[in-house]
């Protein structure tokens, strides 16, 4: 059953962060109801970097939401855009990327976006198609359409210009190609994080200027990572990716600050809006944010990866990371991880300083000196694969962690 103009309106703005404007937004749902016509959703992305994380997917699940209405998305890859890089946030000017480089990323975009939306009310486009046949008199009348000072307004141009960093012409025009996308588009409604403000309502000027109906802007909250400050990133560190192995997602969502908590499960689940409004009395309550937390793992976990890859992180965490004996602090060394064997990391361990000799080793092994994720490791059990995480303890004091 198809549901309401009115009834959409409370699906939508349950989690944004802004929508610009909800009148013409509420108007626009009118028709495509009236027209039984799908209103088509845009979101642009920027192939800057190969992943995408949580903080993504944010915007993608508000998308998600959208296309179970009976919306159309296009995901618009800016591989011509991204030759300059978006300078939003940015304290100076981004290094170009190469072509090879944007058409790897946005290989590997699009073969993540379909973990959260509906393939089949999906269609992906990349502005390469038409900003690459703009003439020169044709990029000359899309810069008349805005000014220097209206530039200017951007926060982060405002801030480079005062503090006499470099802004290069060349920067002006990422705003504006983004906005030509969504003329190109037809876009009905252009969706995006709180830092996309300035570009998206360009999109809405531009529109205006060329005779179109303007896009509505919704915009969701930015997501913090997991230094519980800065947001996502995954040139911070901060980040979850979405295409992560299984247990390392569920020990990174185990690892989120306990203030934010109730905003991953608002922004990060589909969860349904009275069942998350009760995390808060839990968490008011006195209920250990612990144990909430793993119910929030187990969710992300089993959206990306299914309920069977879930339980099986859920209980590598459980064996690896819930055992007392094991501190959080520990030093770690690399080794080709789901490869090789512990028998076979012995040298590294003995050139590490974690042991002095692989005679020393073996014979703490047969004296039940050696623990392996909390269990007693036996001398038949040295074939064991090793995977990220693990951990071995060696006599009582000494731990090392295996990583990737």
């Amino acid at each position: 059953m198809r549901l309401t103009p009115a009834e959409q309106m409370k699906i939508i703005e349950r989690g944004a962060a802004e929508i610009i404007e909800e009148g013409e937004l509420l108007q626009k749902l009118e028709r495509s109801y009236n027209e039984q016509r799908p209103l088509t959703i845009k979101l642009g992305l920027d192939p800057s970097a190969p992943d995408i994380h949580l903080g993504h997917a944010v915007v993608l699940r508000k998308i998600k939401q959208l296309q179970d209405l009976g919306h159309h998305a296009v995901i618009l890859i800016g591989d011509f855009t991204g030759r300059i890089g978006d300078p939003s946030g940015k304290a100076k000017g981004r290094t170009a990327l190469s072509d090879e480089a944007v058409r790897e990323n946005a290989e590997t975009y699009c073969e993540q976006i379909f973990k959260v939306l509906d393939k089949t009310k999906t269609t992906v486009r990349f502005n390469s198609t038409w900003l690459s046949k703009l003439n020169f008199e044709e990029v000359l009348k899309l810069a008349a359409s805005t000014s220097v000072a209206r530039m200017l307004e951007r926060d982060d141009f405002q801030n480079r210009y005062q503090n006499q960093s470099p802004i290069g012409i060349h920067e002006f025009f990422y705003p504006l190609m983004q906005a030509y996308d969504s003329v190109e588009l037809k876009a009905d409604i252009e969706i995006g994080g709180t830092d996309q403000t300035f570009n998206i309502l360009m999109g809405r000027t531009l529109q205006k200027h060329m005779g179109q109906e303007k896009q509505v802007g919704i915009f969701m909250p930015l997501i913090e990572g997991l230094d519980g400050v800065e947001k996502m990133s995954k040139s911070l560190g901060n980040y979850i990716g979405v295409s992560e192995a299984p247990e390392v997602m569920f020990k990174k969502v185990m690892e989120i600050p306990d203030p934010l908590v109730f905003k991953y499960f608002e922004l990060a689940t589909d969860e349904d809006p009275l069942s998350v409004e009760s995390i808060l009395d839990r968490l008011e309550d006195g209920e250990n944010p612990r144990n909430i937390k793993l119910e929030l793992a187990e969710i992300i976990t089993g959206l990306y990866h299914g309920e069977d890859a879930m339980n099986e992180a859920k209980r590598y965490f459980e064996t690896a990371f819930q055992k007392r004996e094991i501190p959080e602090n520990i030093p770690s060394l690399l080794v080709e991880i789901g490869q090789e064997r512990i028998e076979e990391i012995i040298p590294q361990l003995v050139e590490s300083g974690f042991v002095r000799s692989k005679s020393e080793f073996v014979r703490l092994v047969e004296q039940n000196g050696v623990s392996f994720n909390g269990d007693k490791l036996t001398r038949e059990e040295l074939d064991t694969v090793v995977h990220n995480g693990d951990v071995l303890q060696i006599g009582k004091k000494r731990f090392v962690r295996f990583e990737k």
